[in-house]
């Protein structure tokens, strides 16, 4: 497939085009329900991107809802025809989180809040074997080996040169991360001396921000989990509120649930320690492992 064509995110655009037309005709999704006799449910899934949509689905969309311009229905049918196309994650296998890879893809931006471990984005390989091999036990080891190699391949969103949008430029990435990632040694100290290197490295990149949230501060908006938040170049997108589950993900799309999470967020960038201190005490922290190592030999 072309590699500028993200089929999570034309899902997406689709289906938003498809509610504007119901709203429009002024039906509800029942009623379209009815006239084509299928579930509500997937008129919902349509409308959300959440499911895929074929171009029968679309020519019948729009036969209910009257549409007469030939070339608002060759453009939605190009859209659905591009949106039943595989992303690159699709290589891998059956990805349980694709439609969050979708999105971040695509995204202009990223903010998120780690709780309890490294983001995924600036994670080294070591660490993320250790971190998947011990958050799914039962695993094969073909199947951590799949998921550190999507992980690994999700990092070159935030390089220019290896982007597979280059007309986006990297992720501008945003991490605010709890002092107990640093301190859950995944896998030796060793390792986690590298990985907490490897943030310090990448936190000094322009489009990469890092604050720690550390234990003396106590409360703070982000005690309730972990969350992010994707923004993206094109302004029919709407900002996602992504909230990861063990079986089950969450997409927050609505305008009160993002602006509650988005000011939310402006808390905790607030009161975490800024840029500079973060270094400073990530590298104290680094210091604890290397004694640590030290005191092993």
């Amino acid at each position: 497939m072309a590699s500028n064509v993200n089929p999570t995110v034309r899902r997406r655009r689709l289906g938003m085009e498809l509610r504007k037309l119901r709203e429009d005709k002024g039906m509800t999704a029942e009623q379209v329900a009815e006239r084509l006799l299928v579930s509500q449910s997937k008129i919902s899934r349509l409308e959300n991107g959440r499911r895929s949509i074929s171009q029968r689905d679309v020519r019948d969309l729009c036969e209910v809802y009257e549409v007469e311009d030939p070339r608002l229905v060759d453009s939605l049918m190009q859209m659905a025809k591009d949106s039943r196309q595989q992303g690159w994650w699709h290589a891998f296998g059956d990805i349980p989180y694709s439609v969050y890879i979708g999105l971040e893809t695509d995204a202009a931006s990223l903010r998120t809040y780690e709780p309890l471990v490294i983001p995924g984005l600036l994670q080294t390989t070591e660490y993320a074997h250790s971190l998947v091999r011990g958050a799914w036990p039962e695993t094969a080891p073909a199947d951590v080996e799949k998921r550190v190699q999507v992980r690994m391949h999700r990092q070159k969103r935030l390089s220019e040169t290896d982007n597979n949008n280059p007309e986006l430029g990297p992720l501008r990435l945003w991490a605010v991360i709890d002092e107990a990632a640093l301190r859950r040694c995944v896998g030796d100290a060793e390792l986690m001396i590298r990985q907490l290197e490897f943030l310090i490295e990448q936190s000094e990149q322009p489009h990469i921000t890092v604050q720690v949230m550390p234990f003396a501060l106590g409360a703070h908006p982000g005690v309730n989990g972990q969350y992010a938040i994707l923004e993206f170049p094109d302004a029919s997108d709407s900002t996602v509120v992504y909230i990861e589950g063990v079986t089950s993900d969450l997409y927050l799309e609505k305008a009160n649930d993002v602006q509650k999470y988005s000011v939310m967020y402006e808390h905790l960038r607030a009161q975490a320690l800024n840029v500079d201190q973060t270094r400073n005490f990530i590298s104290d922290i680094i210091g604890e492992y290397a004694g640590k190592v030290g005191e092993s030999r």
